[in-house]
C-alpha cells in the first residue's frame, strides 16, 4: 500500500517538530507532505496538496479546526484532531465519531487512531464525519444536531431529537426512536459514553436509562416515581436523579 499522504495542521512549531517525529518513527505508513501554521495557511495547503489524512489542532489564533473544515467543505479527507481538553469540544467530536488525540499527544493513542484511520482507507469506507461536525457546529439548537451511533453492522447518523430514549445493556446502549414503533438499534458504547456526550434535551434519570425530555408525557409520584414517555413506555426515576428532573420542568 501506497503511504497515506499527512498534512500537520499545528499553530506551535514545537508540537509540528514532537508530531513529525512521533510519525516518522511509529507511524511508518504516514508521508507527511506539508504543514500549516494557522487557518489561513491551512485551507490553502489542503486545497493545493490534497491529503488523504490531516493532523488537526482544535484551538488556533484567528479561528479553530472547525473554520478550517468550513473553508474546506470541497475536499474529503480524514481527520485526526488535537485538542487540551475542552468539554464543548470533546462533546462536539464525540458525537461526530471523530478520533481525536489529547495534548500532550500519547504515542500509544497516536498509533491506534492513524491504524483505524489506515483501516478505513485501505477499505474504502468512505464517509465524511467533518460534514456532520461542520453541520453540528453551524447548528444554535442542540436537538436539531446529528449524532453518529456505531452499531456491530456500521453506524447510524441520527438527528438527537429523533431519539426518545437510552437504555443500557451490558456493554452496549439500546437506542429507542420517536415515531419508529418497537424500534431500536443495539450501539457499540455505555450509556456513561452518551451520558457525557449528549446534551439537552437529554437527562440522565436512572443508572440504567437516559430520556429525551421533549418526549415526556407525564410524571407520576406512585412507587418513588414513574417518567411516562410519548411512546406510553414507563422508566422508574431513581432518587438519584429526581431532584435535576424535578428542578428541570420547574424551571
Amino acid at each position: 500500500m501506497e503511504k497515506i499522504k499527512t498534512v500537520i495542521v499545528e499553530d506551535e512549531l514545537s508540537a509540528r517538530e514532537v508530531l513529525k517525529n512521533y510519525i516518522a518513527k511509529y507511524c511508518p505508513q504516514l508521508e507527511v507532505v506539508g504543514e500549516a501554521h494557522n487557518c489561513k495557511e491551512a485551507i490553502r495547503v489542503l486545497h493545493d496538496l490534497q491529503p488523504q489524512l490531516v493532523f488537526l489542532d482544535v484551538e488556533m489564533p484567528f479561528g479553530n479546526a472547525f473554520d478550517v473544515l468550513e473553508g474546506c467543505e470541497d475536499l474529503y479527507f480524514e481527520t485526526i484532531f488535537a485538542t487540551a481538553f475542552s468539554e464543548y469540544s470533546l462533546r462536539a467530536l464525540n458525537r461526530s465519531a471523530a478520533y481525536y488525540l489529547l495534548k500532550p499527544i500519547s504515542i500509544e493513542e497516536l498509533i491506534q487512531a492513524v491504524n483505524k484511520v489506515q483501516q478505513h482507507i485501505i477499505n474504502n469506507e468512505i464517509f465524511n464525519r467533518n460534514r456532520i461536525l461542520v453541520e453540528n457546529i453551524r447548528e444554535p439548537k442542540p436537538e436539531r444536531q446529528r449524532v453518529i451511533l456505531p452499531t456491530l453492522e456500521g453506524f447510524e447518523v441520527e438527528r438527537m431529537d429523533d431519539i426518545l430514549r437510552l437504555q443500557g445493556n451490558g456493554n452496549f446502549t439500546d437506542v429507542y426512536f420517536r415515531n419508529r414503533i418497537k424500534t431500536k438499534k443495539m450501539v457499540c458504547r455505555l450509556l456513561k459514553y452518551f451520558d457525557e456526550i449528549l446534551p439537552y434535551p437529554f437527562l440522565r434519570v436512572h443508572k440504567s436509562h437516559m430520556i429525551n425530555v421533549n418526549a415526556v408525557k407525564s410524571y407520576l409520584k406512585s412507587s418513588g416515581g414513574i417518567i411516562v414517555l410519548e411512546d406510553e413506555t414507563e422508566i422508574e426515576i431513581s432518587p438519584a436523579y429526581k431532584e435535576g428532573f424535578l428542578k428541570f420542568f420547574k424551571n
